[in-house]
């Protein structure tokens, strides 16, 4: 018997994360395409190793960026925190910025998810400056021991309908 529309419908709670590389269309332009290639290995290699070690997985890439989702917070978290860390010592000619959420969502077909939480990641990865991860307060833990929080406020966030709090999160080792 096939499985109905139902069937297929089903929440899961996980946490989402967006990361991009800034400025990559225009360091495109500067430098041509065999530079843009050459960051974007290094930076996909670099968030393969990391998200294989933290058991987080990449749900899809995004030209100069990706999603990645995880089923504990604490391990996603840490884990775009050290990715950014990484890019950042790695003298990389183009910063990371990111935005974690995590909530209860859509699990489609197995591997497609949709809910307040993948938007808000993405609309926080985007309202994000370079070298910076941002986050909805509500997501930080006291399990996430190599990641220090820093508030930066309330934040309007396009689509949801009050500001949220939001902070910052740095590597712990990172000044």
């Amino acid at each position: 018997m096939d499985p109905t529309p139902e069937d297929e419908l089903r929440r899961v709670d996980r946490t989402f994360a967006f990361i991009d590389l800034s400025g990559f269309t225009a360091f495109t332009d500067a430098e041509g395409d065999g530079a843009a290639v050459r960051v974007l290995e290094e930076f996909r290699r670099t968030v393969r190793w990391v998200v294989a070690r933290r058991g987080v997985r990449i749900a899809k890439w995004l030209g100069d960026g990706a999603m990645l989702v995880g089923v504990e917070p604490e391990q996603t978290v840490e884990a775009v925190v050290e990715i950014e860390a990484r890019v950042h010592r790695s003298e990389s000619p183009l910063p990371l910025r990111a935005g974690i959420a995590r909530g209860p969502v859509l699990l489609i077909e197995g591997d497609d998810h949709i809910g307040d939480a993948v938007n808000l990641a993405s609309r926080l990865c985007h309202m994000a400056e370079p070298q910076q991860v941002l986050a909805p307060a509500s997501l930080v833990s006291s399990l996430m021991v190599n990641t220090v929080e820093r508030p930066i406020g309330d934040r309007d966030v396009d689509g949801f309908a009050e500001p949220l709090p939001v902070v910052e999160l740095l590597s712990a080792d990172r000044p």
